[in-house]
């Protein structure tokens, strides 16, 4: 199985399914997690880093000087694939819970 993205990799690529600025990413990884999970700006900017690096997701310049990130076709997949990972993992836990007398 291909290396698991991070939680922070995942909403990060997850929010650039439109492509959007550094403090965009934020907003749009608070609000997609209802405010349960937040990035800060040098966290951030080492993931983007990196997720460029890997090829996963580019960089463009835009008019007004701000760094638009946008995922690539390469990004997309391992996010689709990591979100088939998560599923699984779903299913096992609610199933291990149902077995063992959990509320599920």
């Amino acid at each position: 199985m291909d290396e698991a993205l991070t939680d922070s990799n995942y909403l990060i690529l997850l929010a650039l399914l439109r492509p959007q600025h550094g403090y965009a990413i934020m907003k749009e990884v608070s609000a997609l997690t209802e405010g349960n999970f937040e990035i800060g700006p040098a966290s951030m900017y080492t993931i983007l880093k990196k997720l460029t690096k890997s090829g996963y997701i580019t960089l463009e310049e835009s008019t007004d000087r701000k760094k638009i990130y946008q995922i690539t076709d390469s990004g997309k997949e391992v996010l689709r694939k990591d979100v088939r990972r998560r599923k699984l993992f779903y299913q096992f836990g609610e199933r291990l819970l149902s077995d063992a007398g959990g509320e599920g």
